[in-house]
């Protein structure tokens, strides 16, 4: 903890982030926000290789995976992070029916999003 952090009473512990969203846009306002809400990105990629090699060797405390990755799927990046125990939101614009039935039971940030929901969404992840 930074003497920043330890005066204001806020930890860092628990807020790196990665982001693997295919949508540029998408992914910057995703690290606006996640900037907004005192979270560090410790990645930020569109392409499936590039979130596999990520998944695998990057520390981090938390992932938020868009399901479909210009038409791939994301959950081999999702199988990676659960052999390593890490924590993971999905986000998709196709509701829950877009989530990988083997990975039904992570949470799902709906697109469009608002800070609010994502902000509740990383409070619940955090607190598991």
């Amino acid at each position: 903890m930074t003497a920043a952090d330890a005066a204001t009473g806020s930890e860092t512990t628990g807020k790196r982030v990665l982001i693997v969203e295919d949508e540029s846009m998408i992914r910057m306002l995703l690290e606006d926000m996640l900037g907004d809400l005192g979270y560090s990105v410790t990645g930020s990629v569109g392409k499936l290789d590039e979130a596999l090699a990520l998944a695998k060797e990057t520390e981090f405390d938390i992932a938020i995976l868009d399901i479909n990755l210009n038409g791939q799927a994301v959950s081999p990046v999702a199988d990676i992070l659960d052999s390593r125990g890490l924590p993971y939101i999905f986000a998709s614009g196709y509701g829950e029916q877009g989530v990988p039935d083997s990975h039904r039971d992570r949470p799902l940030l709906q697109k469009p999003f608002h800070q609010e929901a994502l902000m509740k969404l990383l409070a619940d992840m955090r607190e598991q």
